[in-house]
């Protein structure tokens, strides 16, 4: 590393520290050849990732679009800026980790989905509502219920689901019906 001051290429790292959020390292160094002290950063260096969009177009992934998107579904929500930023920040290492250099728009908009879903149900479905195209309330419906069945089964694991019911008791609440 060069000295800021003379320019000079040998330093010693007198300390060594996370900074950014582990998402860097900073390092105190001291120019051997002027004793010149000075702070450098290291940080990985990210590959860019295409964004390939529902009509065909491609652009750069953009963090800050993926935090405008989320800000937005979870407006009112009691999801802090932090845990969006963090939020974002785990989207984007995950979308870094494959070993793809282009991802469609859709990947991108499922992976905040799976995200969202143990945060707020509400900000999932505002951000599904938008990224899905939802055109009326059906689709509404179709997502709370989607949303509910895992909870439903957890909660009543004996409770048969509607496809499954014995149809007997149906039939007997019927005729209690037309006796009345």
């Amino acid at each position: 590393m060069r000295c800021s001051s003379c320019q000079h290429t040998n330093s010693r790292v007198l300390e060594s520290r996370s900074a950014e959020s582990g998402q860097s390292i900073r390092r105190r160094r001291e120019c051997l050849n002027c004793q010149h002290r000075f702070t450098t950063y290291e940080r990985i260096e990210f590959v860019p990732i295409t964004v390939i969009k529902r009509d065909g177009k491609r652009e750069s992934f953009d963090r800050s679009k993926l935090v405008r998107g989320l800000v937005r579904a979870c407006e009112k929500t009691g999801l802090s800026s932090g845990q969006l930023e963090t939020l974002a920040e785990e989207i984007e290492a995950q979308l870094q980790g494959r070993s793809l250099r282009e991802v469609t728009s859709s990947d991108i908009g499922e992976l905040v989905l799976l995200h969202l879903r143990p945060l707020s149900e509400v900000a999932y479905v505002r951000f599904a509502s938008v990224y899905r195209q939802f055109r009326g309330i059906r689709d509404f419906v179709d997502t709370l219920n989607h949303l509910q069945s895992p909870l439903i089964e957890a909660l009543c694991p004996e409770t048969p689901s509607e496809n499954d019911r014995d149809l007997s008791e149906f039939d007997e609440l019927t005729v209690d019906c037309q006796a009345t």
